[in-house]
């Protein structure tokens, strides 16, 4: 009868050789870990700068300067060409491809950009409006100007919180959130955004091309102008304007005047 002669402790086959790789691997490891280049923690370390908390800029006098942090925030209105749609104010957010934004801990560019739910100002929804040629930090932006916009990670000029217009110079389209085109994104489910405009019968944009430069909210308790409570004249605009929608589909609100965005990498 053949017998077992090798005992649990005796060792066979190029044991000290997968002794001394797995002491290796874990030497890299270890090696990675303490310098940060570990996928998860270059993961964390993005994911944790497009989502640090901003601070937006206060407007005191009701109108956009140089310099200023915004939200571009696309106002809710209701979809009557679609049946499947984002609610609510969208957000112009910075998207990162999803594989490099695994791979790396730095925010490569250019990246895409989509609309997303988001109502607080985070890194990755959070803009300054940048100098675009002969004006300073600070001067007041009027409409038809050109400007840029820059992230890290009435007919008064008086552009905050207010409705406008963002026409592409290069293409002549405006700047649209597609609520019902849906992108897989590296944060989820968000709407899509391009560059085209929407006319209705009358030649006028339609409220999917309406955005507003949002600021800072006054009050300590609140992120952003979105959050102040409605007045009940405004809430009272608000129905009167879907019930014209509802009456005419194709009539829409104007903005009052149109800005425009030059060198904005918008998906076409």
């Amino acid at each position: 009868m053949a017998q077992n002669l090798y005992g649990p402790r005796v060792r066979i086959g190029n044991w000290n050789e997968d002794v001394y790789l797995e002491e290796e691997i874990m030497k890299d490891f270890l090696a990675k870990r303490d310098k940060g280049q570990l996928l998860i923690q270059r993961n964390r370390r993005l994911k944790e700068n497009l989502l640090r908390p901003m601070q937006l800029s206060v407007s005191e006098d009701g109108y956009i300067h140089y310099g200023d942090k915004v939200m571009l925030v696309s106002p809710d209105h209701p979809e009557t060409e679609a049946d499947l749609f984002l609610r609510g104010d969208l957000s112009l957010c910075m998207t990162p491809d999803e594989i490099k934004a695994h791979l790396s801990n730095e925010l490569e560019v250019p990246c895409g950009l989509s609309a997303a739910q988001i109502k607080i100002p985070v890194g990755r929804n959070t803009f300054t409006i940048l100098c675009a040629a002969g004006e300073v930090i600070g001067q007041v932006l009027r409409y038809g100007q050109n400007f840029r916009l820059g992230i890290t990670g009435g007919f008064d000029d008086r552009m905050a919180n207010t409705k406008i217009l963002i026409t592409h110079c290069h293409t002549n389209r405006g700047l649209v959130a597609h609520r019902h085109l849906f992108l897989r994104t590296y944060f989820g489910k968000e709407a899509e955004v391009a560059a085209h405009t929407y006319l209705d019968s009358h030649r006028v944009e339609k409220p999917k091309n309406h955005w507003m430069l949002v600021t800072g909210a006054p009050r300590k308790d609140l992120s952003t102008m979105l959050d102040l409570p409605k007045t009940p004249a405004e809430d009272t605009r608000a129905l009167e304007q879907v019930r014209e929608q509802v009456s005419d589909p194709g009539a829409g609100n104007t903005p009052d005047v149109h800005a425009c965005v030059p060198q904005c990498a918008l998906p076409m």
